[in-house]
Protein backbone atom coordinates (compact mmCIF):
# COMPACT_ATOMS: atom_id res chain seq x y z
CA UNK A 1 0.00 0.00 0.00
CA UNK A 2 1.54 3.48 -0.86
CA UNK A 3 2.01 5.38 1.80
CA UNK A 4 1.21 9.56 2.01
CA UNK A 5 2.40 12.39 4.36
CA UNK A 6 1.14 16.00 3.98
CA UNK A 7 4.20 18.54 3.37
CA UNK A 8 4.25 21.73 5.12
CA UNK A 9 3.74 24.82 3.25
CA UNK A 10 2.63 28.35 3.97
CA UNK A 11 0.01 30.22 0.93
CA UNK A 12 0.59 33.69 0.13
CA UNK A 13 -1.90 35.99 0.61
CA UNK A 14 -3.10 37.99 -1.92
CA UNK A 15 -5.35 40.51 0.12
CA UNK A 16 -9.04 40.97 0.69
CA UNK A 17 -11.74 41.77 -1.23
CA UNK A 18 -14.88 43.09 0.59
CA UNK A 19 -18.35 42.20 0.29
CA UNK A 20 -21.39 42.14 1.62
CA UNK A 21 -20.50 39.33 4.38
CA UNK A 22 -17.17 39.88 5.17
CA UNK A 23 -14.18 40.14 3.45
CA UNK A 24 -13.41 37.81 0.91
CA UNK A 25 -9.41 36.37 1.47
CA UNK A 26 -7.64 35.70 -1.74
CA UNK A 27 -4.28 33.55 -1.54
CA UNK A 28 -2.21 32.57 -4.68
CA UNK A 29 -3.23 29.15 -6.21
CA UNK A 30 -0.18 27.01 -8.30
CA UNK A 31 -2.37 23.47 -8.23
CA UNK A 32 -3.69 23.19 -11.48
CA UNK A 33 -0.66 21.01 -12.52
CA UNK A 34 3.25 20.68 -11.78
CA UNK A 35 6.30 19.41 -14.18
CA UNK A 36 9.97 19.22 -13.22
CA UNK A 37 12.66 18.78 -16.17
CA UNK A 38 15.18 15.87 -15.42
CA UNK A 39 18.02 18.69 -15.47
CA UNK A 40 16.05 20.75 -12.74
CA UNK A 41 18.35 20.36 -9.30
CA UNK A 42 16.58 17.88 -6.71
CA UNK A 43 13.36 18.94 -5.16
CA UNK A 44 12.48 21.66 -7.53
CA UNK A 45 9.09 21.62 -9.54
CA UNK A 46 7.29 23.99 -11.20
CA UNK A 47 3.60 24.66 -10.96
CA UNK A 48 0.62 26.78 -12.59
CA UNK A 49 -2.61 28.54 -11.13
CA UNK A 50 -5.80 29.20 -13.66
CA UNK A 51 -6.84 31.88 -15.17
CA UNK A 52 -6.61 33.48 -11.61
CA UNK A 53 -9.38 34.27 -8.76
CA UNK A 54 -13.04 32.96 -9.86
CA UNK A 55 -16.11 31.80 -8.06
CA UNK A 56 -19.42 30.64 -9.49
CA UNK A 57 -22.47 33.33 -9.61
CA UNK A 58 -24.54 30.99 -7.12
CA UNK A 59 -21.47 31.19 -4.41
CA UNK A 60 -21.18 34.73 -5.14
CA UNK A 61 -24.81 35.18 -4.42
CA UNK A 62 -25.49 32.36 -1.75
CA UNK A 63 -22.27 33.10 0.08
CA UNK A 64 -20.97 36.15 -0.51
CA UNK A 65 -24.38 38.44 -0.76
CA UNK A 66 -23.95 39.64 -3.89
CA UNK A 67 -26.95 40.15 -5.12
CA UNK A 68 -25.93 42.38 -8.09
CA UNK A 69 -25.21 39.28 -9.83
CA UNK A 70 -28.34 37.10 -9.53
CA UNK A 71 -29.17 38.02 -12.77
CA UNK A 72 -26.44 35.79 -14.38
CA UNK A 73 -27.05 32.97 -12.42
CA UNK A 74 -28.53 31.00 -15.37
CA UNK A 75 -25.72 32.13 -17.63
CA UNK A 76 -24.08 28.73 -18.69
CA UNK A 77 -20.42 28.71 -17.56
CA UNK A 78 -21.00 32.19 -15.96
CA UNK A 79 -17.78 33.50 -13.67
CA UNK A 80 -17.06 36.03 -10.73
CA UNK A 81 -13.39 37.24 -11.51
CA UNK A 82 -13.14 39.72 -7.89
CA UNK A 83 -9.36 40.19 -9.00
CA UNK A 84 -9.17 40.65 -12.84
CA UNK A 85 -5.99 41.80 -12.32
CA UNK A 86 -4.69 38.50 -10.70
CA UNK A 87 -3.57 35.90 -14.01
CA UNK A 88 -1.67 33.30 -14.91
CA UNK A 89 1.13 32.56 -13.20
CA UNK A 90 4.04 29.69 -12.52
CA UNK A 91 5.60 29.10 -9.56
CA UNK A 92 8.74 27.63 -8.91
CA UNK A 93 8.73 25.65 -5.64
CA UNK A 94 11.52 23.72 -3.42
CA UNK A 95 10.52 20.30 -1.54
CA UNK A 96 13.08 20.19 1.09
CA UNK A 97 12.32 17.12 3.50
CA UNK A 98 8.76 18.21 5.21
CA UNK A 99 8.53 21.50 3.28
CA UNK A 100 7.42 22.80 0.42
CA UNK A 101 8.62 26.38 -0.33
CA UNK A 102 7.47 29.10 -2.99
CA UNK A 103 10.87 30.70 -4.66
CA UNK A 104 9.52 32.30 -7.27
CA UNK A 105 6.18 33.64 -8.88
CA UNK A 106 6.76 34.02 -12.75
CA UNK A 107 3.60 35.72 -14.13
CA UNK A 108 2.80 34.99 -17.81
CA UNK A 109 3.36 38.06 -20.13
CA UNK A 110 3.49 39.42 -23.76
CA UNK A 111 3.52 42.74 -25.28
CA UNK A 112 4.84 44.25 -22.21
CA UNK A 113 1.86 43.64 -20.24
CA UNK A 114 0.81 40.58 -17.97
CA UNK A 115 -1.66 37.88 -19.71
CA UNK A 116 -5.12 38.05 -17.95
CA UNK A 117 -7.23 35.18 -17.15
CA UNK A 118 -10.62 37.19 -18.81
CA UNK A 119 -12.53 34.34 -21.58
CA UNK A 120 -11.68 34.78 -25.33
CA UNK A 121 -14.49 35.87 -27.56
CA UNK A 122 -16.46 32.58 -29.02
CA UNK A 123 -16.21 31.35 -32.18
CA UNK A 124 -18.73 29.64 -34.33
CA UNK A 125 -18.80 26.25 -33.24
CA UNK A 126 -16.99 27.25 -29.81
CA UNK A 127 -18.52 28.61 -26.62
CA UNK A 128 -17.40 31.18 -24.57
CA UNK A 129 -16.97 31.17 -21.01
CA UNK A 130 -18.83 34.74 -19.58
CA UNK A 131 -17.24 36.50 -16.54
CA UNK A 132 -18.25 39.36 -14.53
CA UNK A 133 -17.08 41.93 -11.76
CA UNK A 134 -18.43 42.35 -8.38
CA UNK A 135 -21.05 44.40 -9.14
CA UNK A 136 -22.43 42.37 -11.98
CA UNK A 137 -21.18 43.89 -15.11
CA UNK A 138 -20.14 41.42 -17.67
CA UNK A 139 -16.00 41.63 -18.35
CA UNK A 140 -14.72 42.01 -21.37
CA UNK A 141 -13.13 39.43 -23.22
CA UNK A 142 -8.92 39.12 -24.04
CA UNK A 143 -7.01 37.78 -27.09
CA UNK A 144 -4.77 37.23 -24.84
CA UNK A 145 -6.63 35.66 -22.10
CA UNK A 146 -6.26 32.31 -20.84
CA UNK A 147 -7.33 29.96 -18.23
CA UNK A 148 -4.36 27.97 -17.57
CA UNK A 149 -4.37 24.13 -16.18
CA UNK A 150 -1.68 21.75 -17.37
CA UNK A 151 1.97 22.25 -17.52
CA UNK A 152 5.32 20.61 -18.67
CA UNK A 153 8.95 21.67 -18.01
CA UNK A 154 11.10 22.00 -21.69
CA UNK A 155 14.91 21.07 -21.72
CA UNK A 156 15.71 24.74 -22.78
CA UNK A 157 14.09 26.34 -19.73
CA UNK A 158 10.84 26.89 -21.36
CA UNK A 159 7.45 25.39 -20.88
CA UNK A 160 4.13 24.07 -22.28
CA UNK A 161 1.31 25.62 -20.85
CA UNK A 162 -2.43 24.01 -21.64
CA UNK A 163 -5.17 26.63 -21.65
CA UNK A 164 -8.78 25.32 -21.11
CA UNK A 165 -10.48 28.16 -22.85
CA UNK A 166 -9.73 27.83 -26.49
CA UNK A 167 -8.46 24.99 -26.04
CA UNK A 168 -5.27 26.09 -26.81
CA UNK A 169 -1.57 25.47 -26.35
CA UNK A 170 0.88 28.36 -25.02
CA UNK A 171 4.71 28.06 -25.44
CA UNK A 172 6.04 29.72 -23.16
CA UNK A 173 9.64 30.96 -22.48
CA UNK A 174 11.93 30.80 -19.37
CA UNK A 175 10.95 33.89 -17.86
CA UNK A 176 7.44 33.58 -18.83
CA UNK A 177 7.26 35.45 -21.74
CA UNK A 178 3.89 34.07 -23.90
CA UNK A 179 6.15 33.07 -27.43
CA UNK A 180 3.06 31.85 -29.70
CA UNK A 181 -0.45 30.13 -29.19
CA UNK A 182 -1.55 27.00 -30.96
CA UNK A 183 -5.37 26.72 -31.58
CA UNK A 184 -8.29 24.75 -33.01
CA UNK A 185 -8.65 25.75 -36.80
CA UNK A 186 -11.53 27.80 -37.20
CA UNK A 187 -11.14 29.90 -33.89
CA UNK A 188 -8.67 32.72 -35.37
CA UNK A 189 -11.61 35.45 -36.06
CA UNK A 190 -11.68 36.25 -31.85
CA UNK A 191 -8.01 36.51 -31.63
CA UNK A 192 -7.13 39.11 -34.38
CA UNK A 193 -5.66 41.33 -31.33
CA UNK A 194 -3.38 38.67 -29.43
CA UNK A 195 -0.81 40.16 -28.03
CA UNK A 196 1.57 36.91 -29.34
CA UNK A 197 0.74 34.97 -32.75
CA UNK A 198 -1.79 32.50 -32.38
CA UNK A 199 -1.03 29.65 -34.92
CA UNK A 200 -4.52 27.64 -36.41
CA UNK A 201 -2.60 23.99 -36.29
CA UNK A 202 -4.72 22.14 -33.83
CA UNK A 203 -8.01 20.34 -35.04
CA UNK A 204 -10.99 21.82 -35.08
CA UNK A 205 -12.94 19.27 -33.06
CA UNK A 206 -11.00 20.58 -30.17
CA UNK A 207 -12.83 23.75 -29.89
CA UNK A 208 -16.02 21.30 -29.13
CA UNK A 209 -14.68 20.87 -25.62
CA UNK A 210 -17.50 21.15 -22.95
CA UNK A 211 -17.08 24.19 -21.22
CA UNK A 212 -14.57 24.81 -18.36
CA UNK A 213 -13.50 21.35 -19.48
CA UNK A 214 -10.24 21.84 -21.84
CA UNK A 215 -6.63 20.48 -21.60
CA UNK A 216 -5.90 20.03 -18.55
CA UNK A 217 -3.48 16.84 -18.80
CA UNK A 218 0.00 18.02 -20.59
CA UNK A 219 2.71 15.40 -20.74
CA UNK A 220 6.25 15.56 -22.67
CA UNK A 221 7.96 12.16 -23.99
CA UNK A 222 11.39 11.75 -22.55
CA UNK A 223 12.80 13.01 -25.83
CA UNK A 224 11.07 16.02 -26.11
CA UNK A 225 9.37 15.59 -29.95
CA UNK A 226 6.06 14.61 -28.65
CA UNK A 227 3.39 16.17 -26.71
CA UNK A 228 1.04 13.80 -24.70
CA UNK A 229 -2.39 15.96 -23.60
CA UNK A 230 -5.63 14.92 -22.23
CA UNK A 231 -9.07 16.80 -22.73
CA UNK A 232 -10.35 17.00 -19.50
CA UNK A 233 -14.19 15.68 -20.33
CA UNK A 234 -15.35 13.81 -23.08
CA UNK A 235 -16.09 16.55 -26.40
CA UNK A 236 -19.58 18.43 -26.62
CA UNK A 237 -19.96 16.73 -29.37
CA UNK A 238 -22.14 16.99 -31.76
CA UNK A 239 -24.68 18.55 -29.20
CA UNK A 240 -23.71 20.37 -25.90
CA UNK A 241 -25.19 17.38 -24.27
CA UNK A 242 -22.51 14.43 -25.86
CA UNK A 243 -20.65 14.82 -22.71
CA UNK A 244 -22.87 13.39 -20.70
CA UNK A 245 -23.14 10.26 -22.75
CA UNK A 246 -19.17 10.21 -23.59
CA UNK A 247 -17.67 7.86 -21.44
CA UNK A 248 -14.12 8.17 -22.73
CA UNK A 249 -11.64 11.21 -22.86
CA UNK A 250 -9.39 11.97 -25.84
CA UNK A 251 -5.73 11.64 -25.03
CA UNK A 252 -3.83 13.31 -28.63
CA UNK A 253 -0.46 13.16 -29.19
CA UNK A 254 1.50 15.67 -30.83
CA UNK A 255 4.75 16.00 -32.55
CA UNK A 256 6.17 18.87 -30.24
CA UNK A 257 7.60 20.93 -33.06
CA UNK A 258 4.51 21.87 -35.46
CA UNK A 259 1.61 20.61 -33.51
CA UNK A 260 0.85 17.65 -36.12
CA UNK A 261 -1.33 14.84 -34.30
CA UNK A 262 0.41 11.61 -34.38
CA UNK A 263 -2.25 9.33 -32.73
CA UNK A 264 -5.53 9.63 -30.84
CA UNK A 265 -6.40 7.74 -28.09
CA UNK A 266 -9.35 7.07 -25.72
CA UNK A 267 -9.27 7.08 -21.92
CA UNK A 268 -11.85 4.81 -20.17
CA UNK A 269 -13.39 6.87 -17.43
CA UNK A 270 -14.23 4.61 -14.29
CA UNK A 271 -18.01 4.32 -13.81
CA UNK A 272 -19.16 6.77 -10.72
CA UNK A 273 -20.37 4.47 -8.40
CA UNK A 274 -16.35 3.79 -7.74
CA UNK A 275 -16.05 7.18 -6.56
CA UNK A 276 -16.55 5.96 -3.00
CA UNK A 277 -15.54 9.40 -1.33
CA UNK A 278 -17.72 11.42 -3.86
CA UNK A 279 -20.55 8.81 -3.91
CA UNK A 280 -20.78 9.92 -0.21
CA UNK A 281 -20.54 13.51 -0.21
CA UNK A 282 -23.77 13.48 -2.31
CA UNK A 283 -25.30 13.03 -5.87
CA UNK A 284 -22.34 12.24 -8.55
CA UNK A 285 -22.45 11.38 -12.10
CA UNK A 286 -20.19 10.64 -15.04
CA UNK A 287 -20.37 14.11 -15.83
CA UNK A 288 -18.19 15.12 -12.48
CA UNK A 289 -15.36 12.57 -13.47
CA UNK A 290 -12.30 14.38 -15.48
CA UNK A 291 -8.97 13.46 -15.71
CA UNK A 292 -6.91 16.62 -14.49
CA UNK A 293 -3.09 15.74 -15.08
CA UNK A 294 -0.60 13.00 -16.92
CA UNK A 295 3.11 11.88 -16.27
CA UNK A 296 5.35 10.47 -18.84
CA UNK A 297 7.14 7.57 -17.73
CA UNK A 298 9.93 4.89 -19.59
CA UNK A 299 8.47 2.52 -21.98
CA UNK A 300 6.11 4.67 -23.83
CA UNK A 301 3.88 5.11 -20.57
CA UNK A 302 1.56 7.63 -18.83
CA UNK A 303 0.69 7.92 -15.74
CA UNK A 304 -3.78 9.49 -15.79
CA UNK A 305 -4.86 11.41 -12.70
CA UNK A 306 -9.12 10.72 -12.96
CA UNK A 307 -11.12 12.28 -10.16
CA UNK A 308 -13.79 13.22 -9.08
CA UNK A 309 -13.62 15.66 -6.23
CA UNK A 310 -13.30 13.87 -3.42
CA UNK A 311 -11.91 10.95 -4.87
CA UNK A 312 -8.54 10.75 -7.27
CA UNK A 313 -7.22 7.43 -8.55
CA UNK A 314 -4.17 7.21 -11.06
CA UNK A 315 -3.43 5.06 -13.76
CA UNK A 316 -0.86 3.96 -15.83
CA UNK A 317 -1.76 3.38 -19.45
CA UNK A 318 0.66 2.08 -22.50
CA UNK A 319 0.32 4.22 -25.29
CA UNK A 320 0.70 1.20 -28.55
CA UNK A 321 -0.15 1.28 -31.80
CA UNK A 322 -2.72 -0.47 -31.90
CA UNK A 323 -4.58 1.72 -29.22
CA UNK A 324 -4.36 4.75 -31.80
CA UNK A 325 -7.83 5.66 -34.02
CA UNK A 326 -8.44 6.18 -37.10
CA UNK A 327 -7.74 9.45 -38.22
CA UNK A 328 -11.21 9.98 -39.76
CA UNK A 329 -12.20 10.53 -35.74
CA UNK A 330 -9.80 14.08 -35.74
CA UNK A 331 -12.91 15.29 -38.27
CA UNK A 332 -15.40 16.73 -36.48
CA UNK A 333 -17.41 15.81 -39.38
CA UNK A 334 -17.58 12.40 -39.14
CA UNK A 335 -20.75 10.61 -37.98
CA UNK A 336 -21.57 8.99 -35.10
CA UNK A 337 -19.18 10.95 -32.88
CA UNK A 338 -17.64 8.93 -30.53
CA UNK A 339 -19.65 10.71 -27.89
CA UNK A 340 -22.54 9.51 -29.88
CA UNK A 341 -21.19 5.98 -29.91
CA UNK A 342 -20.56 6.07 -26.50
CA UNK A 343 -23.84 5.69 -25.92
CA UNK A 344 -23.64 2.39 -27.47
CA UNK A 345 -23.86 -0.85 -25.40
CA UNK A 346 -20.61 -1.53 -26.78
CA UNK A 347 -17.85 0.87 -28.04
CA UNK A 348 -16.39 -1.15 -30.85
CA UNK A 349 -13.04 0.99 -30.99
CA UNK A 350 -9.62 0.57 -29.26
CA UNK A 351 -9.29 1.78 -25.80
CA UNK A 352 -6.29 1.90 -23.63
CA UNK A 353 -5.52 -0.67 -20.59
CA UNK A 354 -5.85 0.93 -17.26
CA UNK A 355 -3.68 -0.46 -14.19
CA UNK A 356 -4.73 1.09 -10.85
CA UNK A 357 -1.87 2.52 -8.79
CA UNK A 358 -3.75 3.91 -6.14
CA UNK A 359 -6.92 5.72 -5.05
CA UNK A 360 -7.42 7.81 -2.68
CA UNK A 361 -10.39 5.91 -1.04
CA UNK A 362 -7.81 3.68 0.52
CA UNK A 363 -5.93 6.59 1.55
CA UNK A 364 -8.71 8.78 3.50
CA UNK A 365 -5.98 11.85 4.58
CA UNK A 366 -5.24 12.91 1.15
CA UNK A 367 -7.13 16.11 0.23
CA UNK A 368 -9.79 16.24 -2.90
CA UNK A 369 -10.00 18.24 -5.17
CA UNK A 370 -6.32 16.48 -6.66
CA UNK A 371 -4.99 18.11 -9.85
CA UNK A 372 -1.08 18.52 -9.72
CA UNK A 373 1.07 15.32 -10.38
CA UNK A 374 4.87 14.94 -10.78
CA UNK A 375 7.28 12.63 -10.24
CA UNK A 376 9.82 13.44 -7.66
CA UNK A 377 11.87 9.98 -8.25
CA UNK A 378 11.05 6.40 -9.32
CA UNK A 379 9.27 5.98 -6.72
CA UNK A 380 8.17 9.12 -5.10
CA UNK A 381 5.04 11.34 -6.31
CA UNK A 382 4.42 14.79 -5.19
CA UNK A 383 0.60 15.38 -5.20
CA UNK A 384 -1.34 18.78 -4.85
CA UNK A 385 -4.88 20.25 -4.62
CA UNK A 386 -5.78 23.55 -6.47
CA UNK A 387 -6.81 25.48 -3.39
CA UNK A 388 -8.94 28.30 -5.75
CA UNK A 389 -7.17 31.05 -4.81
CA UNK A 390 -9.22 31.10 -2.06
CA UNK A 391 -12.13 31.35 -2.72
CA UNK A 392 -13.92 28.47 -0.59
CA UNK A 393 -11.60 28.93 2.24
CA UNK A 394 -9.51 25.84 0.78
CA UNK A 395 -5.39 25.91 1.57
CA UNK A 396 -3.15 24.41 -0.59
CA UNK A 397 -2.00 20.70 0.22
CA UNK A 398 1.25 19.00 -1.25
CA UNK A 399 1.76 15.71 -0.77
CA UNK A 400 4.83 13.38 -0.98
CA UNK A 401 3.58 9.55 -2.05
CA UNK A 402 5.96 6.84 -1.66
CA UNK A 403 5.47 4.27 -3.71
CA UNK A 404 5.72 0.24 -3.09
CA UNK A 405 7.72 -0.10 -6.68
CA UNK A 406 9.70 2.20 -8.57
CA UNK A 407 7.40 3.56 -12.03
CA UNK A 408 10.01 5.04 -14.35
Amino acid sequence: MPEARRLTFEDEPLGDVPTPRGPLRLVRGFGSGLARRRSDPPGVVWGVGDRGPNLSIRTAVERWGLEPLAALQDREGAKLMPRPDVGPALGRFVVDGDAVRLTAVVPLHAAGRALSGLPLAGASHAQSEPACDLAGALLPTDAGGADTEGLAALSDGGFWVGDEYGPSLLRVASDGRVLFRWIPAGCEGGLADSPFPARPVLPAIAAKRRLNRGFEGLALSMDERQLHLAFQSPLAHPDVDAHRRGRHVRIWTLEAGTGEILAQRLYPLDPPESFRRDREAGPFDGSDIKVSELAALAGNRLLVLERGSATTKLYVVTLTPETALAPEHLDAATRPTLEERDGAAALDLPVLHKTLLLSTDDLPALSPDLEGMVLLSPRELLLVNDNDFGVEGVSTAFWRVTLDADLA
